[in-house]
């Protein structure tokens, strides 16, 4: 019913689009601003914007009616049914914005508004639109829809860029179904040991990656992974608009988070192997637990990353795993899954050091083996560009928006984009910084602050 609802609101769209004018609009938010100065400084002005909050909020919920659960909850994972008609609608939507749309080989979807110069280097905004299982409806598809809204708040305002503006759709930010984080950014981003991965990579019900892509229209014919490579400078800047994700702007009263840098992690998957045994037959100075060297390194996880030093440091030991599973049973085999992140790359690897160390010196305590010790990936941080930093803190100013420089510990696409391009990051407030969860929420308040600040910044940045 949820996805009716959408596509009957969707065909109204349509069905209006060569029509209607801003009169149309129920409610649009007005406010000005003046870029910083350009080469091209006439063609920038005074620019008097329209943010249109009704449609941008109904857009958010009709884009949550294409789940896998129900309302609040959003679910909705790579190539599945309603991954599929979600896309649909974005396209759509960036086609009634009168952009220009195109799909790479694994379905990263791009709308181009052409600029007076298309030779240049375009400027790109964007983010993703797929969901874990129940999560919520605002992350990532407020860094997709803002930046639609963006585009066509500064179409109503009679501005013309320079540089063409993209609004780029990730393919599957979220490790759903395939395991990969990023997926479709770290494929842009030139990621050969990915694209060779995949080729092999299946899902839990065993449906390959290749076989999963063609079955929502993609990787078809001769298409190749490598396609979807570009390179470095394919664009001049990228900015993704995003919620938190934690509570520090809401809990400081703030509009708007200026991302300076992203932490990245590293990931870590530990076996440990003992003898097992009768929970009350073999006495304690006889066994060799291996539910005991996971647990113990849980907590070597937590004091390396305490002796770090910095805030910036965070190990989480997400799943343990016990073998057989019972609880008469001494744990004769451990599986333990750590991240550790920080935006500072050596640091946080001297932390992977030590827990390795530690994992050694568990096993050989306690009489385990150490069955495998193995980084799943380790990904550097990124820094935010300056030029971008300061175009994004002028629009906060000119908007008279209450601002702070932070750093983003949730990993995003900019993270994989900064590889081919300078990046940043707005952020915006969210209720009690819940993400992943039915609960999260941004109120259009906040979202619309963030479309404003993203807007004034791709101006002066596709007149760069």
């Amino acid at each position: 019913m949820a996805q009716r609802r959408a596509f009957f609101s969707l065909f109204i769209l349509l069905a209006v689009a060569g029509v209607h004018g801003d009169s149309t609009m129920k409610t649009m938010e007005k406010f000005s601003g003046y870029p910083p100065e350009s080469d091209d400084a006439g063609d920038l002005g005074s620019l008097s914007f329209s943010v249109d909050n009704n449609s941008l909020e109904r857009q958010i919920d009709e884009l949550a009616g294409f789940s896998d659960t129900s309302a609040p909850s959003v679910t909705r994972i790579i190539y599945s049914k309603n991954d599929i008609l979600a896309r649909r609608y974005i396209k759509n939507l960036m086609g009634i914005s009168g952009l220009s749309v195109r799909e790479d080989a694994v379905g990263n979807i791009f709308g181009r508004w052409e600029g007076s110069h298309p030779e240049l280097a375009p400027v790109a905004t964007g983010s993703h639109i797929d969901a874990i299982p129940y999560s919520g409806k605002y992350d990532g598809v407020v860094g997709v829809l803002g930046a639609l809204e963006a585009i066509n708040a500064l179409k109503r305002s009679g501005f013309q860029p320079k540089r063409s503006l993209d609004v780029i759709m990730f393919t599957s930010e979220e490790p759903t179904r395939f395991g990969i984080s990023c997926l479709g950014s770290r494929l842009m981003a030139g990621d050969e040991a990915l694209a060779q991965l995949l080729l092999g990579t299946v899902d839990s019900h065993n449906i390959s990656f290749i076989e999963a892509a063609r079955s929502a229209g993609y990787m078809m014919g001769q298409q190749e992974l490598s396609s979807v490579f570009l390179d470095h400078g394919s664009y001049s800047s990228f900015v993704e608009l995003h919620i938190e994700q934690g509570p520090i702007l809401e809990e400081e009263g703030l509009s708007i988070g200026i991302v300076t840098a992203i932490a990245a992690p590293a990931s870590i998957k530990v076996d440990f192997e003992g003898n097992g045994g009768h929970a009350g037959a073999v006495l304690m100075p006889s066994r060799n637990d291996a539910g005991l060297a996971a647990a113990e390194l849980a907590l070597a996880v937590e004091k390396h990353v305490l002796e770090s030093g910095s805030l910036d440091t965070v190990g989480t030991v997400g799943i343990i795993e016990l073998h057989p599973g019972a609880v008469n049973s001494i744990p004769s085999k451990s599986h333990i899954e750590i991240d550790t992140r920080d935006i500072d790359e050596e640091r946080r690897n001297a932390v992977v050091e030590k827990i390795h160390q530690s994992a050694v010196k568990i096993s050989k305590a306690r009489g385990v083996k150490l069955l495998g010790f193995h980084i799943v990936n380790q990904d550097p941080p990124a820094l935010a560009a300056e030029s971008i930093i300061a175009a994004m803190s002028v629009a906060s100013k000119q908007l008279n928006l209450s601002s702070k420089r932070m750093i983003s510990r949730a990993y995003h696409d900019s993270l994989f984009v900064a590889r081919i391009s300078p990046m940043g990051m707005i952020f915006i407030p969210c209720y009690k910084g819940y993400s992943h969860k039915p609960e999260e929420y941004a109120s259009i308040e906040n979202i619309s602050n963030g479309v404003k600040v993203l807007a004034l910044t791709l101006a002066k940045l596709s007149h760069s």
